[in-house]
């Protein structure tokens, strides 16, 4: 087995620990960074959200093996950073003013990461002033997620932020969490909703190709 199905291997099974030497390993040979990245540990999180769409794994299995890329790419960013390699996009989320609720939220942004993605993640009781600030900062994609039906209602003022700092029509929206409907985005204004982490990456992919074209 190649270094590279090992490292794809230990993303896969959730060994945090076989990933980062793995990637280690590979950089005590010159290996590109970047090819690590998209030749090991991209390739590794796709088949994660295949698994887990077709219920081969659950979020628990999603949450260890996001955990172990993020090992590997803890490894990787700053070498990544220095070599000017550009992200797949640049993705703001957070969880919606007065609600602290983020185990979903962060496996979206581990998820996206896994993807390619550069990923600014705001925390908890996210107020509207503060995500707008994040997106003009350059994102491409800004993500919100709500877990109640009494914080959810926060989402259309963020929406309409942008719209007042004129950065609507530069930055793609995108919604999740329990509570929340294709129906509900739809109205609210965003660009999608996804409602699990492997479909959410499939709707910022599709929604970034789109503004590219």
């Amino acid at each position: 087995m190649s270094t590279h199905e090992q490292i794809y291997t230990a993303v896969l099974e959730g060994n945090a620990e076989a990933a980062r030497k793995g990637v280690e390993a590979m950089l005590a040979t010159n290996a590109d960074p970047e090819t690590l990245l998209h030749k090991a540990l991209i390739p590794a999180m796709e088949e994660v959200g295949r698994r887990f769409e077709c219920q081969e794994y659950y979020v628990p299995e999603m949450l260890i093996a996001a955990r172990a890329m993020q090992a590997g790419l803890n490894v990787l960013r700053p070498l990544l950073a220095a070599q000017g390699a550009q992200p797949f996009g640049r993705a703001v989320l957070g969880t919606v003013q007065g609600d602290l609720h983020d185990i979903g939220k962060n496996l979206v942004g581990m998820m996206l990461e896994g993807a390619g993605f550069e990923v600014t993640d705001l925390g908890t009781d996210v107020p509207a002033a503060k995500f707008v600030e994040a997106a003009g900062k350059g994102a491409d994609l800004l993500a919100m997620s709500a877990l109640l039906t009494t914080t959810m209602t926060k989402m259309p003022g963020v929406i309409q932020a942008l719209e007042q700092a004129g950065l609507r029509g530069k930055v793609k929206v995108m919604v999740g969490g329990a509570p929340l409907t294709e129906d509900f985005a739809h109205k609210i204004g965003a660009d999608g909703y996804a409602p699990d982490a492997s479909q959410a990456v499939a709707l910022a992919k599709r929604l970034l190709d789109a503004a590219s074209r």
